[in-house]
């Protein structure tokens, strides 16, 4: 799905929900010369967070179709305290996603500009990976609220759909391009807005800039 600053988006989506087997695997599974917790910078840095955004589309129509996916309990913990084990799993997940999957646009999967899933068939573009792999954490004990579907510009000035982990390490980010793990301020996107922590909807990220991006301009 390539949002170009309006609605467009095309990237990437793949896997989907096939077998208890492959779910096991992908959330428990070690993986060789998977990154450390130490890999983290020492001072940790969260994204500020503003007023109320407007939704993108495709995502108001994943929420009828998916609603517990979208819903947010206040009662939930707002961040992720990293342990060693729960940084593992993380690793092995956006990684496992992102190897499983078959990535393909929305238009030439199924014919339409955007929409948002969970990749049930095995194929997806870049939200859906994210979404995906939400679901795999969620079910592994981590809290949902603190795993933000967030919109970016990305390397070639394109809309970009990532999962931001809100943490006690800083804001981390998961993404179908790479399977390295990064603080936001490492991947040098523009970060645009991200689905609310305290209800159901978008806030906006006052286009933060990570200073890779700065740097490269």
């Amino acid at each position: 799905m390539r949002y170009v600053f309006s609605q467009r988006f095309t990237v990437l989506k793949t896997l989907g929900l096939a077998g208890a087997a492959l779910f096991a695997g992908l959330v428990f599974a070690p993986e060789a010369g998977a990154q450390t917790l130490a890999s983290l910078p020492s001072v940790p840095s969260a994204i500020t967070s503003g007023a109320s955004a407007r939704p993108i589309a495709a995502w108001v129509d994943f929420c009828q179709s998916y609603a517990a996916e979208c819903a947010v309990n206040t009662a939930e913990a707002a961040q992720i305290n990293l342990t060693p084990a729960i940084w593992a799993t993380i690793v092995s997940v956006n990684r496992r996603v992102n190897k499983s999957l078959r990535a393909v646009t929305d238009m030439d999967h199924l014919h339409v500009a955007d929409r948002w899933d969970l990749a049930e068939d095995g194929a997806g573009d870049c939200e859906d990976f994210q979404l995906l792999k939400r679901k795999l954490l969620a079910e592994a004990g981590l809290p949902r609220r603190a795993m933000r579907m967030t919109v970016v510009i990305d390397e070639k000035g394109e809309g970009h759909a990532v999962l931001t982990l809100v943490t006690d390490r800083g804001d981390i980010i998961l993404d179908n391009k790479t399977s390295t793990v990064l603080p936001w301020r490492q991947t040098g996107y523009t970060f645009i807005k991200r689905e609310s922590q305290d209800t159901v909807g978008w806030v906006s990220l006052g286009r933060s800039v990570s200073p890779v991006t700065t740097a490269n301009r």
